[in-house]
Order: structure tokens, then C-alpha cells, then sequence
């Protein structure tokens, strides 16, 4: 029962959280497509590393290490995701005015995954005037993530360093234990979350070329951790904000 009242009275709070990271979302993207604004005047210099690579539809790999924070009521929860990521792009650039730039299609898969939430303890749920007190787990969630698709546009600028992109993306992650923690319940009874959270998610970000073919990459994404009702309950973590760092190689 108190699983119950306590699954109603989060969904109460995640139309509030969904409206604020909506507008944090736009004004993300407003960003990206300012830097993207210019016009380029540098396409096809030969001592231009964006536009080497823009022109080759170079493979580009290289590791990842992510770093995230929940927002609104998951903000106690943290996260560390680390591993690889590879792209290609698959067209070559689309002249469409302010938006122009080439589409880029990706995979990243991080063996290591870490998420931390509070440690476990008695929580008080409140549903219409009545009050429930019951166990709720926690502490460190350990796993795997794969995001088999990335979607990419890459803005098309000037800049012989600096390669701005959006995307929007899919991805899996499998934990040792379920997680999101959910209301604890006596071995052998149904219930609880589940191992396996989906992550639909977006975001921008930017590659800075230190030297041809060599690129320092960080990215902003808004990611949405759910098992879509693969368990009993299913709370997820309604949105998140991770940071990615990375090293990219072209080839």
C-alpha cells in the first residue's frame, strides 16, 4: 500500500520537474544554434581541421566519461558513466541557411556505470490526508549502458577549431540491482523496479580540434531513466542532467 501512495505522489511532482527541464532544454538548443549562426568563409582550407574532416565524412571514436546530477525530486541522485563512443557522418553538409551542417549517425557503449542515490531508510509518503512510513533502499547502483543510436547534426561555421552539435539518442542500461531503490518488500513477494532502464535523451555540444584529426569534446544532455513497466512500479528517474567529456580521434 504505502508503494502505492508513494509511486502517486512522485508521478504528482514529475509534470512540475518535466516543465523545468523543458526549458532548460531550450535554452540549451538556443545556444547551440546561436554558435552555429555564421557563415562559413573557410570550407575548403587545406590547414582547416573541421573542414578535413567535414569533407572526408571521417569515422571519429575515442572515450567518454559522463557525469550527471538528477533534477527536481531525484536531485540527491548522481552519476558516473564511463566508456567508448564511435560516429560516422553519413551525408555531406545540407545548405539550410542558419541550420546548415551534415548529419552524423553514432554508438557509445560505457561498461562502467555508477549511480548514487541516499542510503536506505525509512520514508513517510502522504496521499489525500493519509500518512505511510515504509523501508525504501538505496546507495551506490553499479552496471553497463549501451546507446546504440545517436542522431547528430553537426553546424556548419567558420571556425577552423570549434564544431557545434545537437543530437537526440536511445540508449539501455542494465544494473546489478533494481534500480531506481523502490520500497523494500519481503523475499519471494513481487514488486519493486526493475534491472533494465531505458534512456531516451538530448542535447548539445562541441568539438574543439587541438590538431588535425585530434578533437576535445563536451557535451550537455538531458537523459529520462525509465524501465518502461519492465518491473512492477516503475519511478524512474523522470530527468537528468549528464556532462560528457571526451577525447575524439578521426580517421
Amino acid at each position: 500500500m504505502a508503494a502505492f501512495f508513494g509511486e502517486l505522489e512522485l508521478y504528482q511532482e514529475k509534470g512540475r520537474t518535466l516543465t523545468r527541464t523543458g526549458k532548460l532544454l531550450l535554452l540549451i538548443l538556443a545556444a547551440g544554434t546561436a554558435a552555429s549562426a555564421q557563415a562559413p568563409n573557410a570550407a575548403g582550407a587545406a590547414d582547416n581541421p573541421v573542414a578535413q574532416v567535414r569533407t572526408a565524412r571521417s569515422w571519429e571514436y575515442g572515450p567518454i566519461v559522463n557525469w550527471g546530477t538528477g533534477v527536481g525530486d531525484r536531485s540527491s541522485y548522481k552519476f558516473l558513466w564511463a566508456g567508448f563512443q564511435a560516429a560516422k557522418p553519413l551525408t555531406p553538409v545540407i545548405h539550410a541557411g542558419f541550420v546548415s551542417g551534415q548529419f552524423e549517425l553514432g554508438a557509445s557503449v560505457s561498461p562502467f556505470f555508477q549511480a548514487y542515490t541516499p542510503a536506505a531508510h525509512e520514508q513517510t509518503f502522504t496521499y489525500h490526508g493519509a500518512t505511510y512510513t515504509a523501508p525504501v533502499g538505496g546507495g551506490t547502483f553499479t552496471g553497463a549502458s549501451m546507446t546504440p543510436v545517436i542522431l547528430r547534426w553537426n553546424f556548419l561555421t567558420s571556425s577552423r577549431r570549434f564544431q557545434p552539435w545537437f543530437q537526440g539518442a536511445g540508449g539501455l542500461i542494465y544494473t546489478t540491482h533494481k534500480f531506481p531503490p523502490d520500497v523494500l518488500i519481503p523475499h519471494g513477494n513481487p514488486g519493486g523496479t526493475s534491472v533494465f532502464n531505458f534512456t531516451p535523451q538530448g542535447g548539445i555540444g562541441f568539438h574543439y580540434f587541438t590538431r588535425p584529426k585530434r578533437s576535445i569534446d563536451l557535451g550537455v544532455n538531458a537523459v529520462h531513466i525509465s524501465s518502461a513497466s519492465l518491473g512492477d512500479r516503475n519511478p524512474g528517474v523522470n530527468a537528468s542532467i549528464q556532462v560528457q567529456v571526451g577525447y575524439t580521434l578521426w580517421k
